[in-house]
């Protein structure tokens, strides 16, 4: 399964969260296939996503996206993001 891990800084996690929740349905068409939003545990405004993707092709495309850099603009995104692209090779339990 191919994954999109996107990690980033934002001005405020308050204001960053309804405009994530706002581009569901953009990444639901760009073939996400669900997410995980996690924060650092030191510093809330420093968020990490790991989305599940259809292909590693639509995972590129949707970061490359104008409509992910508008709206990572108006939540008010203050770091470039450092998106990798990965296939998970297992799942073990511990």
């Amino acid at each position: 399964m191919p994954y999109g891990i996107f990690r980033f800084t934002v001005e405020d996690y308050a204001k960053w969260k309804p405009v994530y929740d706002e581009h569901t349905a953009a990444r639901k068409v760009s073939g996400s296939k669900g997410a995980q939003v996690l924060q650092n545990a030191e510093n809330p405004n420093e968020i990490m996503i790991i989305i599940e993707y259809e292909s590693v092709e639509k995972a590129k495309a949707f970061s490359q996206s104008e409509g992910l850099r508008l709206a990572m603009q108006k939540a008010g995104v203050n770091s470039i993001p450092d998106i990798i692209f990965v296939n998970e090779v297992e799942r073990t339990d511990g």
